[in-house]
């Protein structure tokens, strides 16, 4: 019997939606089932950004989900995901993760990744940051999230600001095991970081 694999997305309220929408869009040249589930705030977010509607936005993905939908699927560890990339990630979000505090199903299901063991992708929007949020983000990494920031990376030779979202979504997905053609890989496709 075949799994299928599947990622759960969080989008939050935090600028920077365009990370979700790439990220769902390169996820659509994979065989990996999107799960998505949007922020209240999100979907005003996305309506300011990317100048899209929410449902249009959803569309992206394989199935979707109400953020009160405590029933839904991705609340139980026994569905199976690689786990879950919440992108952007809010504080207020990260925080309600750390303290286990599962009000909506998006905490919910970040909730469940980190009890199963599975890998939890934040990719926090804030700067800068206080002694607060970082001792928060310390508190994730010692239950085993992974805190990944979208942070440019200049020597991936960028000549847009796509340029710069693809690599910080496609890291992000090689977290998964994804493999994605989003990255420029240094020692692999940048010709000045090949050896030999």
């Amino acid at each position: 019997m075949k799994t299928t694999r599947r990622l759960v997305i969080g989008v939050t309220g935090a600028s920077g939606a365009v990370y979700a929408r790439r990220a769902l869009e390169a996820l659509r040249e994979t065989d990996v089932e999107t799960h998505l589930i949007l922020s209240k705030a999100s979907e005003m977010t996305i309506r300011y950004e990317l100048d899209q509607s929410a449902a249009e936005f959803a569309g992206l993905a394989d199935c979707r989900y109400a953020i009160g939908d405590i029933g839904a699927p991705v609340s139980s560890g026994s569905f199976k995901t690689l786990g879950m990339l919440i992108a952007p990630c809010s504080i207020k979000t990260m925080s309600e993760i750390a303290t286990g505090v599962t009000g909506t199903l998006l905490s919910r299901a970040a909730d469940v990744v980190l009890k199963e063991q599975r890998k939890l992708v934040l990719m926090v929007r804030e700067t800068p940051f206080h002694l607060g949020h970082l001792r928060t983000m310390t508190q994730l990494a010692e239950m085993g999230a992974v805190i990944a920031p979208p942070l440019p990376a200049f020597y991936a030779e960028p000549q847009s600001v796509d340029d710069l979202v693809d690599q910080s979504v496609g890291r992000a997905l090689d977290l998964f095991g994804i493999e994605t053609s989003l990255v420029k890989r240094w020692g692999e496709d940048l010709e000045k970081g090949k050896r030999g």
